[in-house]
């Protein structure tokens, strides 16, 4: 199937709930991790989206090394939730919910990168 905009990408439209779940978790971590955890995992998932768009716009020649970027960007975002739930700073029900949507973007990723490198 063939899409006329990155907006119709699986991945690009849950990575972009990804940030908003991201960003309305993160409002109720502790005021000492703005700079830390906080500003982290908000970039981290905020590159996911971008990088998706980026790549898709500029052509399939870059388009792998953007989603690449991309994994690599929800991974570090997998790392930080862990981590923040590990310290206490989100309870698991949210914790679960935007673990496994992330979860769903890095099997998209994976896809699309393995069906492009073929």
């Amino acid at each position: 199937m063939k899409v006329s905009s990155y907006k119709e990408l699986q991945a690009y439209q849950k990575s972009y709930d990804l940030v908003n779940k991201i960003y309305r978790l993160t409002k109720s971590f502790p005021k000492d991790e703005s700079y830390g955890i906080v500003s982290q995992i908000r970039r981290a998932s905020v590159f996911v989206p971008s990088n998706i768009a980026e790549g898709y716009m500029r052509g399939s020649k870059e388009y792998i090394q953007f989603l690449k970027i991309a994994l690599g960007s929800s991974a570090e975002v997998e790392t930080l939730l862990s981590l923040s739930k590990d310290l206490g700073y989100c309870d698991i029900k949210s914790f679960i919910e935007t673990y496994n949507l992330n979860t769903e973007v890095l099997k998209l990723l994976n896809f699309y990168i393995q069906r492009m490198s073929s």
